[in-house]
């Protein structure tokens, strides 16, 4: 699936839900993103990827979001402790 190669996000807070995976929060600086994108996550000198499981805002689950739009990401294959609060997300690497 298409990433849009201006996202832009950074992390807020990290997450960790007993059965569901790992969820991160921020603000959408650039872009958008769709559920089922690839994206790349930047911290601590190393760079991983990871898709996008689900969006949600304000407790509803949604299907995109883009600039300006405080969410949460439910990433698929990441621990809570392989990001952290100020790691970078983007559609790039």
């Amino acid at each position: 699936m298409y990433t849009d190669p201006s996202f832009r996000m950074t992390v807020e807070d990290v997450f960790a839900i007993r059965g569901r995976g790992t969820v991160v929060t921020g603000r959408i600086e650039m872009g958008e993103i769709r559920v089922g994108n690839e994206i790349y996550v930047h911290g601590a000198g190393v760079t991983k990827t990871a898709v996008i499981h689900s969006i949600e805002m304000f407790r509803k689950q949604q299907p995109q979001a883009q600039a300006g739009d405080r969410i949460g990401l439910r990433l698929t294959n990441f621990n809570e402790g392989d990001i952290q609060r100020g790691d970078l997300l983007s559609g790039t690497a």
